[in-house]
């Protein structure tokens, strides 16, 4: 186990890197019951860094498989007020958010699907306003992680599970850089590298993308008017923060009509306590028109039919397999850490801050530009030593990006 000394700083890179903690700005921490005496660290490392107030929403996952299970079909789809309430006023008080992204992978794969969907979709169209604020970086939001029990088990389960456990808080520490001398200047140092991709991309302005692999020959449009991302974000007050941490990516926005062609997964995604492999999609003028699955197949559909918006694209991510996560060669059945080792596209709603002028827009006119929306956004990931990627400039140039999982640029 770390020291208190190293949970401290590994707090501190969390709260500086990652939120930069406005003096007299609240926190609202969401965690998981079991990461109890690691919020404890972040709560008193958050007022160090000027916090107003801390607020911690608690979850547990094995409670949440009970209800989801055992409640009616009507009461899945029930979102009491104080739940919406309480979101709103996260929003009004400009509080920065910390989600701790660490549940078991597997607490609801005995959960039938379809009634995860209702129970998404449900709390979805409730906090859509909210959502949209996120996805706009209004608010400052950070979503990190730390081990737990089951997920350092599901990892390492070959391992006791205090060795498990052990090893889990190695594996994150390694890929949060947190054994630099100076973990926060080794954080600033490559997101300025990630500043630079991204910049050379959006100086070349591609019209198009095009994605080679075995079994992978898609194209992908991008907006007139995208932009590349990189880690940092800007709040609505002005504050820059990152929103995840670790992050290995550049990313932008796919023209909503403009994908074609074929593409499959290289790991395995994990959703929902569910597997699924060996993902097959098909597109035909932006839209999933096939999709298949050796593993989990019926998630995936799940996934991709719980509204229109999620039968298209809403996210390209470009990540080298340098990567310190792919590196490990070691799937982390957690979003934030497998996203991050490799190259991949989202399914679902796509980021308005990809836009040039992209914040602020009314939803007619994000359609109408070819922005998709969702109440998903399902990353899965297609990088590998294999993947070649090309720009087509806006002459019809063709520029090599990507070229067996690496950089090239």
């Amino acid at each position: 186990m770390p020291s208190q000394e190293q949970l401290k700083k590994y707090a501190d890179v969390l709260l500086r890197v990652g939120l930069n903690i406005q003096s007299g700005q609240p926190l609202v921490i969401n965690a998981p019951i079991e990461t109890a005496p690691f919020v404890r660290i972040l709560t008193e490392r958050a007022y160090v860094a000027g916090a107003s107030r801390v607020s911690i929403h608690w979850h547990d996952a094995l409670t949440e498989r009970v209800q989801l299970q055992m409640e009616s079909e009507e009461n899945l789809q029930h979102v009491p007020r104080w739940f919406i309430a309480r979101a709103d006023e996260v929003m009004e008080e400009n509080s920065a958010s910390l989600h701790i992204a660490a549940d078991n992978p597997d607490v609801f794969k005995d959960v039938p699907p379809q009634r995860l969907s209702l129970r998404q979709r449900a709390i979805g169209e409730k906090l859509r306003h909210i959502n949209q604020k996120f996805m706009e970086d209004e608010i400052t939001w950070l979503v990190a992680s730390m081990p737990t029990a089951d997920w350092a088990k599901k990892m390492y389960s070959e391992l006791p599970t205090d060795e498990a456990i052990e090893k889990l808080w190695d594996t994150i520490f390694t890929v949060m850089r947190m054994n630099a001398e100076d973990p926060i200047l080794a954080w600033q140092t490559h997101l300025n590298g990630l500043k630079q991709r991204a910049a050379f991309l959006n100086e070349k302005h591609f019209a198009k993308l095009h994605y080679t692999a075995p079994g992978t020959d898609l194209w992908i449009t991008l907006p007139e008017t995208h932009r590349w991302q990189a880690a940092d974000s800007v709040n609505a007050q002005g504050t820059t923060f990152t929103a995840n941490l670790p992050t290995e990516e550049v990313y932008t926005l796919p023209y909503k009509y403009g994908v074609e062609g074929t593409v499959v997964s290289t790991m395995p995604l994990s959703h929902n306590g569910v597997i699924i492999e060996n993902i097959q999609l098909r597109f035909e003028g932006g839209r999933i028109v096939e999709y298949h699955a050796s593993r989990g197949e019926e998630t995936l559909k799940e996934i991709i039919e719980l509204d229109d918006g999620s039968h298209y694209l809403g996210e390209v991510a470009l990540v080298p397999i340098s990567s310190p996560i792919y590196q490990l060669q070691q799937l982390f059945y957690n979003t934030l850490f497998d996203e991050n080792a490799s190259c991949h596209l989202a399914i679902g709603k796509a980021y308005p801050t990809c836009l040039t002028n992209g914040k602020g827009k009314s939803e007619q006119e994000l359609i109408d530009m070819g922005v998709n929306d969702s109440l998903n956004h399902v990353d899965f990931m297609i990088g590998s030593n294999q993947l070649n990627i090309d720009g087509v400039t806006q002459d019809n140039q063709i520029v090599p990006l990507f070229q067996n999982g690496e950089w090239v640029i």
